[in-house]
């Protein structure tokens, strides 16, 4: 009995508590995104001034996009389809239109998007002829009863729910082309060819709270045998929740798979949160109630930290790579162990910022 009194004493403080904020001091709904279009090996001194504007053009586009949503209150998930889907039109990255070829010259594209509220997500792996394999990828979270479809009968859904479809000469560049003659020519690695990964992907916090994350990919020039990176697997390539925070991978995918990157991520963050409410001993004045009965945060500093000892786990192993991750406290980070990744990020604060290379 006296366990109820202080639960109703605890909740009646509560509520005079935030009752008692003037309505001007309460926190105005805040948004978040960040958007990258692959990581590796990256330099200025490789990149001509019209490739830097070039892809910093593109990346602000797809900013600009994914911003658009989240700023006229749209949800999450419609703010990370918005971003990705410029980025698979444009042959700049491996994703979509642009996207690697595998051993075979053909092309087989991956993605997967996940929603933090309610942890709901859809993948599809070796799909050809999709414009946009991030919108199939929603369509099989929200029509299917299944998480992934692969091959010809993510295809055959794909049709069924009237996506649009592509010849394979729209998909193809010159570049790529080019790199799997080289490739077979030299008998490189798709490594040494690649150089990058061109994977793209945008993690949002959105006004109401909610995340979401999302990941598309041409996967590695000369690929065989129906080869899956982690693009298309949720924990591993995007992940999102609530909870912790929505994250989007490009790098190496057999070492993000091994190592449950995106997953790894937000476990750490949420783990981390339990770990300082766990501090709160109960209410001894508003302050200390309000600071303990919201959700703890987390700073930047402690986000970036996180990421960044998942993505040395990762390097440990032998592979390369990075993430973007957005927290429920609208942080946006980046954390790679290469010399660049194309990137980007924006706040309601008025934040906006494109970058390349590591030292930015």
């Amino acid at each position: 009995m006296r366990n109820s009194f202080a639960l109703v004493a605890y909740a009646v403080a509560a509520f005079s508590f935030l009752a008692a904020v003037p309505a001007k001091a309460q926190e105005e709904p805040r948004w978040s995104i960040a958007i990258h279009g692959g990581a590796g090996t990256i330099a200025r001194d490789d990149m001509t001034p019209e490739q830097d504007a070039a892809y910093r053009a593109a990346l602000q586009n797809a900013l600009e996009a994914g911003t658009k949503v989240l700023r006229e209150g749209g949800s999450a998930m419609d703010a990370v389809q918005a971003a990705i889907e410029p980025m698979e039109d444009d042959p700049l990255f491996n994703a979509g239109r642009g996207a690697v070829l595998t051993w075979d010259g053909d092309i087989e594209l991956d993605a997967s998007i996940m929603d933090g509220r309610t942890r709901d997500a859809g993948a599809v792996a070796g799909v050809t002829g999709v414009r946009h394999p991030i919108r199939l990828a929603r369509k099989v979270m929200v029509d299917s009863p299944h998480v992934m479809l692969a091959g010809e009968g993510a295809e055959a859904f794909a049709t069924e729910q009237g996506l649009e479809r592509m010849s394979p000469e729209w998909f193809e560049t010159e570049r790529r082309r080019e790199s799997l003659k080289r490739m077979k020519a030299e008998q490189l690695s798709a490594i040494d060819v690649d150089v990058k990964f061109g994977t793209v992907g945008a993690v949002a916090l959105d006004q109401d709270g909610n995340m979401a994350a999302g990941t598309s990919t041409g996967g590695m020039t000369g690929k065989r045998w129906g080869r899956i990176g982690d693009a298309p697997i949720i924990g591993a390539g995007t992940y999102a929740d609530n909870r912790s925070c929505a994250v989007s991978a490009t790098g190496w995918g057999e070492f993000f798979i091994r190592v449950g990157v995106a997953h790894e991520i937000c476990s750490e963050i949420r783990q981390a949160r339990l770990m300082e409410q766990a501090t709160c001993d109960g209410p001894t004045e508003p302050g200390t109630f309000r600071e303990c009965w919201a959700r703890p945060p987390l700073s930047n500093d402690d986000i970036e930290l996180i990421a960044t000892g998942v993505i040395d786990e990762v390097a440990n192993l032998g592979g390369d790579g990075g993430v973007i991750v957005v927290t429920p406290d609208g942080h946006a980070i980046f954390s790679f162990n290469t010399s660049g990744m194309y990137r980007g990020r924006a706040t309601s604060e008025g934040f906006n910022e494109v970058a390349i290379y590591a030292d930015e």
